[in-house]
């Protein structure tokens, strides 16, 4: 069964940085994605950035894109994601999730932006003062 840890959270002051882990286990299908979400409080959720495995595309929503960095480490089976000039508009509960197969970087988005994932992390507070 596929399971993923999700890590990282915590109280960081605006500007500051923080490192998200998710720990998955092993997948046994090709071209899987993992993607990170947030939700805050009373809003809806928002799909952050994802990264695919068969050619490590990956996709960041524009309120994100230039600051956090999403990478993949497939010996440890680990995705981070490098949160960087943190704002506190960022404050929320960040999920990792996973798909089996996504077949090019359309889909990825799809997946991504529509949260349609297959696999669900529980998820890690981030709080950014002002």
């Amino acid at each position: 069964e596929v399971q993923l840890q999700a890590s990282g959270g915590g109280l960081v002051q605006a500007g500051g940085s923080l490192r998200l882990s998710c720990a998955a286990s092993r997948f046994t299908f090709d071209d899987y994605a993992i993607g990170w979400f947030r939700q805050a409080p009373g809003k809806e959720r928002e799909g952050v950035s994802c990264i695919s495995d068969s050619d490590v595309r990956t996709w960041y929503a524009g309120s994100v894109k230039g600051r956090f960095t999403i990478s993949s480490d497939s010996a440890k089976n680990t995705v981070y994601l490098q949160m960087n000039s943190l704002k506190p508009e960022d404050t929320a509960v960040y999920f990792c999730a996973a798909v089996d197969r996504v077949s090019d970087f359309e889909d990825l988005v799809d997946v991504c932006t529509r949260l349609v994932y297959d696999y669900w992390g529980q998820g890690t507070q981030v709080t950014v003062s002002s």
